[in-house]
């Protein structure tokens, strides 16, 4: 079976916000959660029209995230494109 192989770049993080830090900055909104498990970095889902999880990736190489909604508990990485 397949393993993420970035699992080193997870670290014990704070959430940078209780909703998408990019959409309260502009007051825009979101649908679902994500938490980058790097840095903490929260941000909205790829079916949000923004998808900053997605760009924040893209921008600081942070491979992995997880869902920050309520009852959801699963990972993402981008780089390997895998969940757990």
């Amino acid at each position: 079976m397949a393993q993420c192989t970035h699992l080193d770049s997870i670290r014990d993080v704070t959430p940078s916000a209780r909703g998408c830090e990019d959409c309260l900055k502009t007051g825009d909104e979101w649908l679902h959660l994500r938490e980058c498990l790097t840095c903490g970095h929260v941000g909205c889902c790829d079916q949000s029209k923004n998808k900053h999880a997605t760009k924040h990736f893209r921008s600081s190489s942070h491979p992995i995230m997880a869902s920050f909604e309520p009852g959801e508990d699963w990972k993402w990485c981008y780089i390997d494109e895998m969940m757990w």
